[in-house]
Protein backbone atom coordinates (compact mmCIF):
# COMPACT_ATOMS: atom_id res chain seq x y z
CA UNK A 1 0.00 0.00 0.00
CA UNK A 2 1.68 3.21 -1.47
CA UNK A 3 0.06 6.60 -0.58
CA UNK A 4 0.93 10.43 -1.60
CA UNK A 5 1.14 12.59 1.69
CA UNK A 6 -1.86 14.73 0.88
CA UNK A 7 -2.02 18.85 2.60
CA UNK A 8 -4.32 17.72 4.76
CA UNK A 9 -1.43 15.47 6.61
CA UNK A 10 1.55 17.94 5.90
CA UNK A 11 3.54 17.79 9.47
CA UNK A 12 1.88 14.56 10.49
CA UNK A 13 3.72 11.57 12.67
CA UNK A 14 4.86 9.52 10.14
CA UNK A 15 3.02 6.12 12.20
CA UNK A 16 -0.02 8.21 12.59
CA UNK A 17 -0.31 8.39 8.91
CA UNK A 18 1.02 4.51 8.37
CA UNK A 19 -1.89 3.86 10.82
CA UNK A 20 -4.53 5.80 8.86
CA UNK A 21 -3.67 4.31 5.70
CA UNK A 22 -3.87 0.75 6.80
CA UNK A 23 -6.54 1.05 10.03
CA UNK A 24 -3.80 -0.77 12.13
CA UNK A 25 -3.03 0.54 15.98
CA UNK A 26 -0.07 2.35 16.37
CA UNK A 27 1.21 -0.43 18.80
CA UNK A 28 0.78 -2.44 15.36
CA UNK A 29 2.68 -0.03 13.21
CA UNK A 30 5.49 -0.05 15.88
CA UNK A 31 6.16 -3.71 15.53
CA UNK A 32 5.91 -2.88 11.31
CA UNK A 33 8.50 0.17 11.61
CA UNK A 34 11.08 -1.69 13.72
CA UNK A 35 10.75 -4.81 11.30
CA UNK A 36 11.10 -2.27 8.23
CA UNK A 37 7.89 -2.35 6.24
CA UNK A 38 7.08 1.18 6.46
CA UNK A 39 8.94 2.99 3.63
CA UNK A 40 9.02 7.00 3.47
CA UNK A 41 10.55 8.30 -0.23
CA UNK A 42 12.08 5.07 -0.34
CA UNK A 43 13.78 5.01 2.94
CA UNK A 44 12.87 2.68 5.55
CA UNK A 45 11.04 4.38 8.28
CA UNK A 46 13.75 4.28 11.78
CA UNK A 47 11.41 6.60 13.98
CA UNK A 48 7.61 6.80 13.70
CA UNK A 49 7.39 10.38 15.40
CA UNK A 50 8.94 11.93 11.88
CA UNK A 51 6.90 14.18 10.48
CA UNK A 52 5.84 13.92 6.95
CA UNK A 53 5.49 16.80 4.16
CA UNK A 54 3.36 17.25 1.39
CA UNK A 55 4.18 15.44 -1.73
CA UNK A 56 6.00 12.17 0.36
CA UNK A 57 5.15 8.84 -0.54
CA UNK A 58 4.73 6.53 2.41
CA UNK A 59 4.59 2.83 1.38
CA UNK A 60 3.17 0.22 4.44
CA UNK A 61 3.92 -3.43 3.20
CA UNK A 62 0.86 -5.50 4.95
CA UNK A 63 1.49 -8.55 6.29
CA UNK A 64 -0.98 -11.48 6.11
CA UNK A 65 -4.11 -11.31 8.85
CA UNK A 66 -2.60 -14.36 10.44
CA UNK A 67 0.78 -12.88 10.84
CA UNK A 68 -0.44 -9.48 12.52
CA UNK A 69 -2.51 -11.82 14.83
CA UNK A 70 0.88 -13.86 15.64
CA UNK A 71 1.74 -13.96 18.96
CA UNK A 72 4.94 -15.83 20.46
CA UNK A 73 3.56 -17.73 23.73
CA UNK A 74 5.29 -16.93 27.04
CA UNK A 75 7.10 -19.03 28.74
CA UNK A 76 8.51 -18.60 32.26
CA UNK A 77 10.79 -21.87 31.90
CA UNK A 78 13.46 -19.95 29.98
CA UNK A 79 15.96 -19.30 32.71
CA UNK A 80 18.04 -15.69 32.09
CA UNK A 81 19.40 -13.08 34.78
CA UNK A 82 18.27 -9.86 34.67
CA UNK A 83 21.06 -6.65 36.10
CA UNK A 84 18.90 -4.02 36.00
CA UNK A 85 15.58 -3.27 35.12
CA UNK A 86 13.21 -0.15 35.34
CA UNK A 87 9.78 1.06 33.09
CA UNK A 88 11.77 1.84 29.92
CA UNK A 89 14.91 -1.16 29.62
CA UNK A 90 15.88 -4.24 30.55
CA UNK A 91 19.48 -5.16 30.77
CA UNK A 92 19.83 -9.13 30.63
CA UNK A 93 22.89 -11.39 31.11
CA UNK A 94 22.27 -13.77 28.59
CA UNK A 95 23.67 -17.33 29.19
CA UNK A 96 25.25 -19.80 26.82
CA UNK A 97 23.17 -21.98 24.52
CA UNK A 98 19.83 -19.19 25.23
CA UNK A 99 18.75 -18.17 21.61
CA UNK A 100 17.62 -14.90 21.60
CA UNK A 101 14.73 -14.54 19.38
CA UNK A 102 12.31 -16.91 16.96
CA UNK A 103 13.96 -17.57 13.60
CA UNK A 104 14.33 -20.67 10.65
CA UNK A 105 16.64 -22.47 13.31
CA UNK A 106 14.55 -22.08 16.29
CA UNK A 107 10.82 -21.40 17.57
CA UNK A 108 10.51 -22.09 20.99
CA UNK A 109 12.32 -21.51 24.52
CA UNK A 110 13.94 -18.15 23.17
CA UNK A 111 15.21 -14.98 25.56
CA UNK A 112 12.07 -13.30 23.54
CA UNK A 113 9.50 -15.80 24.99
CA UNK A 114 11.24 -15.57 28.60
CA UNK A 115 10.94 -11.74 28.37
CA UNK A 116 7.30 -11.87 27.62
CA UNK A 117 6.96 -14.36 30.41
CA UNK A 118 8.34 -11.55 33.15
CA UNK A 119 7.19 -8.68 31.00
CA UNK A 120 3.58 -9.16 29.12
CA UNK A 121 4.17 -5.46 28.22
CA UNK A 122 6.79 -6.47 25.51
CA UNK A 123 4.20 -8.28 23.42
CA UNK A 124 3.49 -4.71 22.04
CA UNK A 125 6.95 -3.39 21.95
CA UNK A 126 8.50 -3.82 17.98
CA UNK A 127 8.27 -6.92 15.97
CA UNK A 128 6.24 -9.81 16.66
CA UNK A 129 8.66 -12.38 16.52
CA UNK A 130 11.03 -10.87 18.88
CA UNK A 131 9.32 -8.22 21.32
CA UNK A 132 11.54 -5.59 23.17
CA UNK A 133 14.80 -6.65 21.73
CA UNK A 134 17.33 -4.06 20.79
CA UNK A 135 19.96 -6.39 19.42
CA UNK A 136 21.04 -9.89 19.75
CA UNK A 137 24.03 -12.14 20.48
CA UNK A 138 24.54 -15.34 18.92
CA UNK A 139 23.36 -18.56 20.86
CA UNK A 140 26.95 -19.83 21.73
CA UNK A 141 27.74 -16.31 23.21
CA UNK A 142 27.33 -14.89 26.95
CA UNK A 143 26.98 -11.67 28.56
CA UNK A 144 24.91 -8.19 28.41
CA UNK A 145 21.79 -7.46 26.09
CA UNK A 146 19.64 -4.41 25.80
CA UNK A 147 15.53 -4.90 26.15
CA UNK A 148 13.10 -2.39 25.72
CA UNK A 149 9.64 -2.11 27.90
CA UNK A 150 8.48 0.60 25.20
CA UNK A 151 8.01 1.59 21.96
CA UNK A 152 9.64 4.87 22.59
CA UNK A 153 12.67 3.26 24.34
CA UNK A 154 12.65 0.57 21.30
CA UNK A 155 13.08 3.48 18.73
CA UNK A 156 15.70 5.60 20.53
CA UNK A 157 17.91 2.80 21.47
CA UNK A 158 17.78 1.03 18.08
CA UNK A 159 18.94 4.19 16.53
CA UNK A 160 21.17 4.92 18.83
CA UNK A 161 22.65 1.65 18.35
CA UNK A 162 22.66 2.73 14.32
CA UNK A 163 24.90 5.80 15.16
CA UNK A 164 27.02 3.75 17.82
CA UNK A 165 26.38 5.51 20.78
CA UNK A 166 25.93 2.21 22.17
CA UNK A 167 29.99 1.03 23.64
CA UNK A 168 29.33 -2.68 23.66
CA UNK A 169 32.45 -4.46 24.97
CA UNK A 170 33.79 -8.26 24.47
CA UNK A 171 36.20 -10.64 25.69
CA UNK A 172 37.15 -13.35 24.12
CA UNK A 173 40.51 -16.23 23.79
CA UNK A 174 41.77 -16.71 20.65
CA UNK A 175 44.56 -19.29 18.61
CA UNK A 176 47.62 -17.66 18.44
CA UNK A 177 48.31 -13.68 18.62
CA UNK A 178 47.83 -10.81 16.70
CA UNK A 179 50.63 -9.19 15.42
CA UNK A 180 50.03 -5.28 16.87
CA UNK A 181 49.05 -5.47 20.70
CA UNK A 182 46.09 -3.28 19.34
CA UNK A 183 44.00 -2.46 16.28
CA UNK A 184 41.38 -2.17 13.96
CA UNK A 185 39.95 -4.51 11.30
CA UNK A 186 37.95 -3.19 9.17
CA UNK A 187 36.49 -5.41 6.74
CA UNK A 188 32.95 -6.06 4.42
CA UNK A 189 31.13 -8.57 5.87
CA UNK A 190 28.72 -10.96 3.87
CA UNK A 191 27.03 -14.51 3.19
CA UNK A 192 29.21 -16.87 2.36
CA UNK A 193 28.34 -18.47 -1.04
CA UNK A 194 29.28 -21.92 0.03
CA UNK A 195 27.03 -22.37 3.12
CA UNK A 196 23.94 -19.34 3.39
CA UNK A 197 24.99 -20.24 7.34
CA UNK A 198 28.27 -19.01 7.27
CA UNK A 199 29.76 -14.78 7.08
CA UNK A 200 32.58 -13.78 5.33
CA UNK A 201 34.94 -10.92 4.21
CA UNK A 202 33.64 -10.28 0.77
CA UNK A 203 34.16 -6.53 -1.42
CA UNK A 204 30.65 -6.59 -1.85
CA UNK A 205 29.50 -6.96 2.16
CA UNK A 206 28.36 -4.72 4.45
CA UNK A 207 30.77 -2.16 6.31
CA UNK A 208 31.87 -3.94 9.26
CA UNK A 209 34.66 -2.44 12.01
CA UNK A 210 36.19 -4.27 15.10
CA UNK A 211 38.70 -2.81 17.66
CA UNK A 212 40.80 -5.15 19.65
CA UNK A 213 43.38 -5.28 22.74
CA UNK A 214 45.26 -7.62 22.95
CA UNK A 215 45.18 -8.00 27.33
CA UNK A 216 47.25 -11.46 27.88
CA UNK A 217 49.30 -13.62 25.43
CA UNK A 218 50.83 -17.30 26.50
CA UNK A 219 52.67 -19.74 24.85
CA UNK A 220 51.92 -23.05 26.14
CA UNK A 221 50.30 -25.35 25.63
CA UNK A 222 49.68 -23.61 21.93
CA UNK A 223 50.22 -19.96 21.31
CA UNK A 224 46.62 -17.84 22.15
CA UNK A 225 45.53 -14.84 23.51
CA UNK A 226 43.20 -12.98 25.70
CA UNK A 227 41.61 -9.90 23.78
CA UNK A 228 38.89 -7.25 24.29
CA UNK A 229 37.01 -6.37 21.03
CA UNK A 230 34.52 -3.41 20.59
CA UNK A 231 32.38 -2.71 17.47
CA UNK A 232 31.71 -0.08 15.70
CA UNK A 233 29.28 -1.85 13.88
CA UNK A 234 27.14 -4.97 14.11
CA UNK A 235 27.04 -7.71 11.47
CA UNK A 236 26.26 -11.05 12.15
CA UNK A 237 29.59 -12.86 13.52
CA UNK A 238 31.43 -9.95 13.30
CA UNK A 239 33.78 -10.16 15.91
CA UNK A 240 34.69 -13.91 14.71
CA UNK A 241 34.82 -13.62 10.99
CA UNK A 242 37.01 -10.35 11.88
CA UNK A 243 39.28 -12.72 14.30
CA UNK A 244 39.74 -15.16 11.36
CA UNK A 245 40.79 -13.04 8.83
CA UNK A 246 43.16 -12.04 10.59
CA UNK A 247 44.71 -15.67 12.01
CA UNK A 248 43.13 -15.67 15.37
CA UNK A 249 40.33 -17.36 15.22
CA UNK A 250 37.86 -17.48 18.45
CA UNK A 251 39.00 -20.98 20.35
CA UNK A 252 36.32 -23.10 20.35
CA UNK A 253 34.98 -21.75 17.09
CA UNK A 254 33.71 -24.99 14.94
CA UNK A 255 32.21 -22.81 12.54
CA UNK A 256 35.61 -20.28 11.81
CA UNK A 257 38.35 -21.82 13.09
CA UNK A 258 39.34 -25.18 14.80
CA UNK A 259 41.22 -25.28 17.91
CA UNK A 260 39.16 -26.36 20.83
CA UNK A 261 42.31 -27.27 23.81
CA UNK A 262 39.21 -27.49 26.61
CA UNK A 263 36.46 -29.66 24.99
CA UNK A 264 34.36 -26.24 26.05
CA UNK A 265 32.07 -26.79 22.15
CA UNK A 266 31.23 -23.29 21.83
CA UNK A 267 32.99 -20.15 20.80
CA UNK A 268 34.99 -18.58 23.76
CA UNK A 269 33.14 -14.99 23.54
CA UNK A 270 31.32 -13.04 26.27
CA UNK A 271 29.47 -9.63 25.67
CA UNK A 272 31.40 -8.42 28.87
CA UNK A 273 30.38 -4.53 29.13
CA UNK A 274 28.17 -2.64 27.77
CA UNK A 275 26.87 0.92 28.32
CA UNK A 276 24.40 3.76 26.91
CA UNK A 277 22.62 6.61 27.46
CA UNK A 278 18.85 6.06 29.33
CA UNK A 279 15.83 6.65 26.61
CA UNK A 280 13.56 8.91 29.01
CA UNK A 281 16.48 10.10 31.97
CA UNK A 282 19.49 10.51 29.41
CA UNK A 283 21.65 9.33 32.27
CA UNK A 284 24.81 7.47 31.44
CA UNK A 285 24.12 3.79 32.46
CA UNK A 286 26.79 1.27 32.15
CA UNK A 287 27.23 -2.57 32.96
CA UNK A 288 29.46 -5.23 33.32
CA UNK A 289 29.44 -9.02 33.01
CA UNK A 290 32.15 -11.54 34.68
CA UNK A 291 32.88 -14.47 31.96
CA UNK A 292 31.16 -17.90 32.45
CA UNK A 293 32.55 -21.00 34.24
CA UNK A 294 33.90 -22.48 30.85
CA UNK A 295 35.80 -19.52 29.92
CA UNK A 296 37.49 -18.82 33.42
CA UNK A 297 38.20 -22.09 33.38
CA UNK A 298 40.07 -21.87 29.53
CA UNK A 299 41.70 -18.78 31.20
CA UNK A 300 42.78 -20.09 34.04
CA UNK A 301 44.02 -23.09 32.57
CA UNK A 302 46.43 -20.91 30.37
CA UNK A 303 47.69 -18.90 33.02
CA UNK A 304 48.21 -21.85 34.91
CA UNK A 305 50.90 -23.48 32.14
CA UNK A 306 52.39 -19.63 31.99
CA UNK A 307 52.71 -18.12 35.05
CA UNK A 308 55.13 -15.56 33.79
CA UNK A 309 52.90 -13.94 31.07
CA UNK A 310 51.87 -10.64 31.74
CA UNK A 311 48.02 -9.72 32.20
CA UNK A 312 46.17 -6.18 31.81
CA UNK A 313 42.81 -7.83 33.13
CA UNK A 314 40.55 -6.97 35.80
CA UNK A 315 39.57 -11.00 36.41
Amino acid sequence: MREEIPNALDGERVDRVASLMTGFSRSAIARLIADGKVIRNEEKVVNGSDRVTKGDYVEVEKPAEEEMSQALVPDASVEFEVVYEDEAVIVVDKPIGLVVHAGAGRQDSTLAHGLLARYPEVAEVGALERPGIVHRLDRDTSGLLICARTNEALTYLSEALSSREIHRSYLTIVAGCPEAPKGTIEAPIGRSRRSRTRMTVTEDGREARTHYEVLETWRNPDPASLLRCTLDTGRTHQIRVHLRAIDSPVLGDSTYGKKDPFGVGRPLLHAAEIAFLHPVSAEEMSFTSEPPADFRRALDAFRAQNPDSASSSSF
